[in-house]
């Protein structure tokens, strides 16, 4: 079937599963929307998904912001359409009081990318005398990137049974627990999400110990 239906459909799926985080009293739900290499594929692909990033944010944000959800949106924004600059920002304005879910939208989103602009940050606090080179440390590099104000995912799913991170919160996820199928993203239910959690709650983790 055409990609652009897929992610039609994969919005519909999105939708299910913020409902379903929800009510799972999940605290925090981290998607990866668009990558900062998705400016490769096709013109008509790019313009399809900017499109459908306004509409959704015009069709759902009262539903969202009804049901507490607080939304943000982690990338280089600025590297986004002006317009839809814009209604990320009114979204994020909008939502930022709510206590319910955190759902963030990774946008023009990419690790390598956030770590270079953490470093050059960094830089240049050290070049202007704000910052001494032994006060750089795990935790104070975490401030520079765009997951700040975020606790380290606990859990990250991929679908599609892809075996790679994809560029995706490379450092965020040192410890984090991975969990793959087959399941396409569209396809990707309420069912399949309770048997990863099911999966990640049988899990040890040791952090390096």
């Amino acid at each position: 079937m055409p990609r652009l239906l897929g992610h039609r459909e994969g919005v519909q799926s999105l939708k299910r599963l913020v409902k379903h985080a929800a009510l799972r009293q999940l605290r925090y739900l981290t998607v990866y929307a668009f990558s900062s290499e998705n400016w490769t594929r096709s013109q008509e692909e790019v313009e399809y998904l900017m499109d459908l990033f306004g509409r959704v944010l015009t069709d759902e944000l009262a539903e969202l912001a009804e049901a507490k959800v607080r939304l943000r949106f982690i990338g280089d924004l600025a590297g986004m359409p002006l317009e839809l600059q814009r209604r990320l920002s009114q979204s994020m304005e909008k939502t930022e009081q709510n206590t319910g879910l955190n759902l963030q939208v990774a946008l023009n989103y990419g690790s390598r990318l956030e770590l270079t602009e953490a470093t050059r940050r960094i830089a240049n606090a050290v070049q202007a005398g704000t910052l001494k080179v032994d006060q750089i440390t795990p935790d104070l590099i975490a401030q520079y990137l765009y997951t700040k104000d975020l606790p380290d995912p606990d859990l990250m799913i991929r679908t599609g049974g892809e075996m790679r991170l994809s560029n995706y919160l490379l450092w965020q996820s040192a410890y984090t627990e991975l969990y793959v199928t087959e399941v396409m993203w569209p396809e990707f239910d309420e069912d399949e999400f309770d048997k990863a959690l099911a999966e990640f709650s049988n899990r040890q983790r040791r952090y390096g110990s």
